[in-house]
């Protein structure tokens, strides 16, 4: 039986897109919009089927399991399943380490 998720976008995901995005507009706005589109369309493909993919292999070598990924090539997209929802939280270049991304992220949060 499928079960339907709703999507839901972190702020950090979204500026993920955008700086992507922006980045390759510079060069090609019509690049930009496929590729924009394309990470769309497969991110909304997590709405069904969402446990389908894989663990992030990184996380996982950590015992780090509640993380998985979506390929759209050559980005990573990295989500969340929390009971009905589906929280994107990264959207990365795959050429790039994950682990250098995640310690930038966790030093440069504030906490109040």
């Amino acid at each position: 039986m499928n079960q339907n998720h709703e999507i839901i976008w972190a702020i950090s995901a979204e500026n993920d897109l955008r700086e992507i995005i922006d980045y390759i507009a510079t060069d090609s706005p019509a690049n930009a919009l496929k590729i924009f589109q394309k990470i769309k369309k497969k991110a909304s493909s997590l709405y069904t089927m969402s446990e389908r993919c894989r663990i992030v292999p990184e996380l996982k070598d950590q015992g780090i399991m509640q993380y998985r990924e979506l390929i759209a090539p050559p980005w990573r997209i990295i989500f969340r399943i929390a009971e009905m929802k589906i929280y994107i939280l990264l959207v990365i270049d795959s050429r790039q380490n994950i682990e250098d991304i995640l310690l930038k992220r966790l030093v440069n949060i504030d906490i109040e």
